[in-house]
């Protein structure tokens, strides 16, 4: 087995993982980096050649930084199948609305898409069986092993051990790990940064406005804001769909959640910032309502709270920044506690670690030593 380093590593953004077998071609995931819009490492570091030989896609999820480049690969000649879950493809829409060009867009909406089912060996690709499992990120959001006989690979695309909303399917053994190394060594918890999240409301019962993506991060939001809610187009319509999907949730959260769904209200653009938190898509201010809603917010002074990853220069870093916002990470995305439980469960003797830079790798190298924190895109894995 081969594995490809197409985007993603000793880097934040465009994760994208080839793995080759028996001269077999796979693509885990296919993302865009939102840092680099524009630029030359906005798109996988694949060349149209070897989009060419590759036989199928499997994204694990909907959002931009693992799925926007689909299109941009069909464009570059990938003819092979493309399989996700229902789930992904139907959320797909923003992601690909707002970080792939209408061209690129109308050739993934003209493509024939594969049901990836959950389970194990739910499918078969050349000389691999694909096994999958909730991830615990978003409703659709999946990991993979693949295993061609000789080795097996665990592919953790985004995976969240103790999401408050959503459930994760233990990891099955594997002889080699892909792991989410998004927050490299921090170990914080998250019940600690709820009751973080929720002191900063309450501190501000004037209002607030909180950026989130559409899928995952709002319903976990929802959950823990206690106060009033009001939603900015499309927001409702997202959380009702995750509450819709019961099979992807803990036991139990969606009666609580729709319950506090039916609570909150609806905002709509033009009118007043309103005395209640905010939510509002997406998380960065590059896209969607946030855009205009996050310039009237600094305009105002009113405060405003960031709570996932901002790429550099995008409005969000850049208000942080000026001290027009605050942030605070809820974690979606494993901490150092949950890799080391998860690199341990599945047996790996090898991990490689995506969607950080190198000095996180380097931290996280100290505490996972079957991590190999040399490596980063444009490198290749004999296995």
């Amino acid at each position: 087995m081969r594995l490809d380093l197409y985007g993603g590593f000793g880097e934040k953004g465009r994760t994208c993982l080839g793995v080759e077998s028996a001269g077999f071609h796979v693509l885990l995931d296919a993302g865009v980096k939102t840092s680099a819009r524009d630029g030359a490492d906005y798109y996988p570091a694949i060349s149209p050649e070897a989009l060419r030989d590759i036989d199928a896609i499997i994204l694990t999820h909907a959002h931009e930084d693992h799925i926007a480049a689909l299109g941009w690969c069909i464009s570059q000649g990938f003819r092979g199948r493309i399989v996700m879950t229902d789930e992904t493809w139907r959320d797909s829409e923003a992601s690909l609305a707002g970080y792939s060009t209408p061209e690129q867009h109308a050739l993934v909406r003209g493509a024939v898409v594969e049901r990836l089912p959950v389970g194990s060996d739910v499918l078969t690709l050349g000389p691999m069986r694909v096994s999958t499992g909730r991830s615990g990120h978003l409703g659709g959001c999946v990991w993979c092993n693949l295993d061609d006989g000789r080795l097996r690979l665990n592919y953790c695309g985004d995976i969240v051990p103790t999401s408050m909303v959503f459930a994760m399917d233990p990891l099955p053994r594997s002889d080699v790990i892909v792991i989410d190394a998004s927050y490299g060594d921090d170990n914080a918890t998250v019940r600690a940064r709820t009751v973080d999240i929720a002191s900063w409301i309450a501190a501000h019962p004037e209002g607030s406005v909180l950026p989130t993506p559409l899928y995952g991060r709002s319903a976990e939001l929802l959950a823990l804001i206690e106060g009033p809610i009001a939603l900015a187009p499309g927001m409702r319509d997202a959380l009702c769909t995750q509450l819709q999907g019961a099979s992807w949730l803990r036991p139990g959260v969606d009666d609580a959640m729709a319950a506090r769904l039916a609570t909150s209200a609806d905002w709509n653009p033009g009118a007043p910032l309103p005395r209640a938190v905010l939510l509002c898509h997406d998380g960065m201010g590059i896209s969607g309502p946030s855009r205009a809603i996050l310039a009237e917010a600094a305009r105002l002074g009113h405060p405003t709270l960031f709570t996932g990853h901002l790429p550099a220069s995008s409005p969000g870093e850049q208000m942080v920044a000026q001290g027009r916002a605050s942030w605070i990470r809820l974690p979606t995305h494993p901490t150092l506690a949950e890799n080391l439980a998860l690199v341990a469960s599945c047996g790996a003797a090898i991990a490689i670690g995506h969607s950080c830079d190198r000095s996180m790798l380097d931290a996280l190298k100290r505490h996972v030593p079957q991590l190999d924190a040399t490596l980063a895109t444009g490198d290749h894995v004999e296995l």
